[in-house]
């Protein structure tokens, strides 16, 4: 439903988006969208239908921009979106404003080019896994389980909690946890080197360097774009265009007012879809 036909207040609003939106796809010289939330199953079919409207409406255009805002959420569903992406379009960009966390981090790594600024941030991998209760992250569980096993094989006395919290354990859904951590770094290490020319040897490397959980020590760390280019990563800091730090700031922050000012927890824009 169009939440400006709930509330003509927003019709307004909604205007200046899309204004602020055909400048960027004159930018870019592409079709570009906004992505903000969880990257889970049930969205899947909401941005494939997307992708087929823009399609159908793109003329001559070969490039995809995402602005992408997300805490993360489950690989599988990144991997189909980048299979839509690239059915699509021959290039994609990611533009980062705020935050792209964990499996965010993932899908921006399937792109031929990255946007960010010095207060953008991208996120440590750590897929999410539910365990029957809740998410949580498969690379701090398994973190987790090796450091008991550690203990042990060196000798260390486990404590009464530590012993509970490992009969606890199923070894199947350990199992799923090392597969996603296979999953994930496989297809960061596919993506980079089809995508941005990495070398099958940087690509591991960066890989690893972004699910080091004894680097990061947390689930939602920010990695900076300092951070970033350090780990061999090219990131093109569009803070050094004004123009480009413009369009971004005006549509971001205005696209972002509106979706915290009506509480939704997921939104697609693109100029067909509002």
């Amino acid at each position: 439903m169009d939440v400006t036909e709930v509330n003509p207040v927003y019709a307004t609003v909604k205007n200046s988006i899309m204004a602020k939106l055909d400048k960027l796809e004159e930018y870019f010289k592409a079709d570009v969208i906004f992505f903000y939330g969880e990257i889970a199953p049930f969205t899947f079919s909401v941005y494939r239908s997307l992708l087929e409207q823009l399609n159908k409406n793109k003329g001559e255009k070969e490039k995809l921009v995402i602005f992408l805002n997300t805490p993360g959420g489950t690989v599988e569903t990144v991997e189909q979106y980048v299979a839509i992406n690239r059915h699509y379009y021959k290039e994609v960009y990611f533009v980062v404003p705020d935050r792209a966390m964990s499996a965010g981090t993932v899908f921006c790594m399937s792109g031929d080019k990255i946007f960010m600024d010095y207060s953008s941030s991208l996120g440590p991998i750590d897929p999410q896994i539910f365990n029957g209760e809740r998410y949580v992250p498969a690379m701090g569980y398994l973190d987790k389980i090796n450091e008991y096993i550690n203990k042990a094989q060196q000798g260390v006395l486990l404590n009464a909690v530590d012993i509970f919290f490992l009969q606890k354990q199923d070894i199947a859904f350990l199992r799923l946890c090392e597969q996603q951590r296979d999953l994930t770094v496989s297809l960061i290490k596919e993506w980079l080197e089809n995508y941005r020319g990495a070398t099958s040897k940087q690509a591991e490397a960066i890989a690893k360097e972004l699910g080091d959980n004894s680097k990061w020590l947390s689930h939602g760390r920010s990695i900076d774009i300092k951070k970033l280019t350090a780990m061999g990563l090219k990131i093109e800091d569009y803070s050094l265009n004004e123009e480009l730090t413009a369009l971004v700031r005006e549509y971001s922050d205005l696209l972002l007012s509106f979706i915290q000012q009506n509480n939704l927890p997921f939104f697609l824009n693109s100029r067909l879809y509002f």
